[in-house]
């Protein structure tokens, strides 16, 4: 990861020269901690008498304690880092899906990272479940590679799914990323897509404009000027027998489950493109189309603010109740799963228009320093949320470190708030396709005591996996 990298930044701030301090230390040390309570309000300094909410704002990731290992010294500081990782073993097979598992090793050793344990549900949108998904997709293409079939039947689907669910779990990952992530043995299928052999789907797709569009796939432009994502539609409609009614105009609104029939096809065409590029190429590939999907939404839920809204309808300045209130809403958001800078942006807008439409005309997120990272999980004993960047990010392991990846977006840009009630014209695909400004000191102002020691724009970012239910 290049933890030392980094380490200027952390200079000139006493709160982040602990921080590199701490990752210094044993991995041995203890990792189970007390619930503890923050001592003040996330409110701007001009309020502050506000009183703290109940709820802590920046407490421990909590997940069940059985997941956790068991250290001799319980009293000792904590790690920032969860220092353990599950003992390969080996997988029990079905002896029933024909291939040799050890030619794409190197994917599967990915996922498992990406997927391990107790990180799976916190990452799932983000990293585990599109690396899950480019694996299935990766698979179908190895697997069709002896025949002219691009898909598995549906008997042989279901061993080699079960394979490769045991495959991962032996090397450490969570053997529930099938229900975290819907997909199941039948994406290998290709479903009710009526094309699935490589000789009909070579006669019917240009492969060569197909081939040329996604064997190299940049990732700072598909996302707002796609070259890919429009030849695997392309393909998945011409081999689906739907381009020519939508060259003709007919409606397919009607039909029963045309979505999922699309769907179906595009799988086979994800598989012909993986059977063409070597197994590295084609993850590159599928994971950066992967970004661009999961960046155009946001993966949060939002329960009815209205406590929010009561408390903060008719604010013109800090006023505690509001900013309390806030916070307390928002430590619920944190406590939900790791979100990119681009998908903490669109969250932001789209609380932010609930509460327009709840008629909170004032800006609150400025007036209670609500930045983008306060939509993320929050880094345990940091009191900072970790934003990934909007590229494919990897879970990283290391034997000293732990589970780790590379934060984005730490120092504190301030939430959008919406000028209207509507997201529809929102587009993170201007010119630049720039995210907001990162704040200089001069802008910095209003400071709540969340951002207090957080000057580096990136933080390595090691998880500490605590107690209790994930939401």
């Amino acid at each position: 990861m290049g933890l030392f990298q980094d380490a200027k930044c952390f200079k000139g701030s006493l709160c982040c020269q602990l921080l590199f301090l701490i990752l210094w230390l044993p991995s041995y040390q203890d990792v189970m901690a007390e619930q503890k309570q923050i001592a003040s309000s996330r409110i701007s300094s001009m309020v502050e008498l506000a009183k703290a909410p109940t709820v802590g704002l920046f407490d421990p990731i909590e997940i069940s304690p059985a997941v956790m290992p068991q250290y001799p010294y319980p009293t000792e500081p904590l790690s920032p880092s969860y220092p353990t990782f599950p003992a390969r073993y080996e997988p029990i097979l079905t002896g029933k899906c024909p291939v040799n598992f050890s030619d794409i090793s190197n994917i599967l050793d990915k996922t498992a990272s990406d997927c391990a344990g107790p990180l799976a549900a916190l990452v799932e949108n983000v990293i585990c479940c599109p690396q899950f998904t480019s694996l299935i997709h990766i698979f179908q293409g190895f697997f069709s590679m002896s025949s002219d079939k691009l898909v598995l039947s549906s008997t042989v689907a279901d061993h080699c799914f079960s394979d490769i669910i045991s495959i991962l779990a032996s090397r450490g990952a969570n053997n529930t990323i099938p229900t975290i992530c819907s997909i199941k043995s039948s994406n290998l299928t290709g479903g009710s897509c009526p094309v699935k052999d490589l000789s009909t789907f070579e006669k019917i797709v240009n492969t060569s404009k197909l081939f040329e569009a996604c064997s190299a796939v940049d990732p700072l432009k598909e996302c707002c000027r796609p070259i890919c994502q429009p030849a695997i539609m392309d393909a998945a409609l011409q081999i689906s027998g739907r381009e020519f009614m939508i060259n003709n105009n007919k409606n397919l609104g009607g039909e029963v489950n045309h979505m999922d029939y699309l769907s179906d096809c595009k799988d086979v065409v994800y598989s012909y493109v993986s059977r063409k590029l070597l197994s590295d190429a084609a993850n590159t590939a599928f994971r950066i189309l992967s970004s661009c999907k999961v960046n155009k939404v946001c993966p949060l839920t939002f329960k009815e603010p209205s406590e929010v809204i009561n408390a903060c309808r008719n604010v013109a300045a800090p006023n505690p109740s509001c900013c309390s209130s806030l916070n307390i809403y928002i430590a619920g958001i944190q406590r939900q799963m790791l979100i990119t800078n681009k998908q903490a942006i669109i969250c932001a807008t789209l609380f932010g228009s609930m509460l327009h439409r709840g008629g909170i005309m004032t800006n609150i997120y400025e007036l209670c320093d609500v930045d983008l990272k306060d939509f993320s999980i929050q880094a345990y004993g940091i009191q900072a949320g970790c934003l990934l960047r909007s590229l494919p990010e990897d879970v990283v392991f290391d034997n000293s470190t732990g589970f780790s990846f590379t934060c984005d977006l730490s120092d504190n840009i301030v939430a959008p708030w919406p000028s209207s009630s509507s997201i529809t014209s929102m587009s993170l695909c201007a010119p630049e396709m720039s995210l907001p400004a990162l704040p200089t000191s001069q802008t910095l102002k209003n400071m709540g005591s969340n951002s207090r020691g957080l000057d580096c724009v990136v933080l390595i970012f090691s998880f500490l996996i605590l107690s209790a239910s994930l939401h």
